[in-house]
């Protein structure tokens, strides 16, 4: 299984980011896929996830409102559409992939792929 996330970045508060993730060798549209953030010093934590097929979609408190996830099945590729975005939003931001039951979306352990993460960094 290879997750690649990319189009991380430097932004200034307010400004709106598009994370992509390409996923390969993984049962894609069975799969539950997941955005994470690390921030410097700080655990890695649960920002989005989309669930087999289309859906449905969860989100951390911070993200609800300002980020959207969303997957293209015959692509195999998941999106973090970030707006109006906040210092506190800066970290790494991982991509993640597995195939979970409803109540292990939001937790991280219950991932079993990774990508290499993609630097998000927002000025005030």
């Amino acid at each position: 299984v290879q997750l690649q996330a990319s189009g991380g970045g430097l932004v200034q508060a307010g400004a709106s980011l598009r994370l992509s993730c390409a996923a390969s060798g993984v049962s894609f549209y069975s799969a539950t896929m997941g955005w994470f953030r690390q921030a410097p010093g700080k655990e890695r934590e649960f920002v989005a996830a989309i669930r087999r097929g289309g859906g449905p979609t969860y989100y951390s408190d911070s993200a609800k409102g300002r980020f959207t996830i969303s997957k293209d099945n015959a692509k195999t590729m998941v999106y973090l559409q970030m707006n109006s975005l906040k210092p506190e939003d800066s970290g790494v931001y991982f991509c993640a992939a597995g195939n979970l039951i409803t109540s292990q979306t939001k937790n991280r352990d219950a991932y079993t792929s990774w990508g290499q993460g993609t630097q998000v960094t927002v000025s005030s």
